[in-house]
């Protein structure tokens, strides 16, 4: 697996990322996460992956030359309060149904926590949709991030992680 910085080049391939995991998701009656409608063609999705990929944090996983997952780090999302030291935030993890299973998340994760090492930066933080049945939440505790605090944003509940890297980068 292969991680390369991301670009504006690359927008349609992660709104294609995220339109297969809409895609699967919605076969699973799981529409409370991103809804149910492809990310293709909506013009407020664009225009945020767009602001990604102009940002320096995206970052593309390919997997035999192919496009498999993304991860955006940056600052927290304005819904979510900043740390009370300096971060590294998770903005955005998609993976490519396609490569489910291959270790492809943990990956994108492992990066940041490097990256977060590299910066001198002693936190990395997540937020992601606590609803349903938790799985993702429990995903990410896989990964060995830590529970942080609950929150909404109307009626969507999230849940903010945490994770401490490795000062040695690993």
């Amino acid at each position: 697996m292969r991680i390369r910085e991301g670009g504006l080049e690359d927008v349609a391939v992660v709104l294609g990322m995220f339109d297969s995991a809409v895609a699967f998701l919605v076969a699973r009656g799981r529409t409370g996460q991103w809804g149910g409608e492809p990310f293709t063609g909506d013009p407020r999705r664009t225009a945020q992956v767009e602001g990604w990929a102009g940002s320096g944090g995206m970052r593309i996983a390919e997997v035999g030359g192919e496009p498999a997952g993304c991860v955006v780090v940056g600052a927290p999302h304005d819904y979510v309060a900043p740390a009370p030291e300096p971060e590294l935030y998770v903005q955005a993890l998609v993976i490519d149904q396609r490569f489910s299973g291959r270790g492809v998340g943990r990956a994108l994760l492992d990066w940041a926590l490097e990256e977060a090492a590299r910066r001198g930066v002693g936190l990395v933080r997540v937020d992601c949709y606590a609803g349903d049945d938790g799985r993702l939440v429990a995903y990410y505790e896989g990964c060995g991030f830590t529970r942080a605090e609950p929150f909404a944003v109307g009626g969507w509940p999230g849940m903010v992680l945490q994770r401490r890297p490795d000062p040695a980068g690993a």
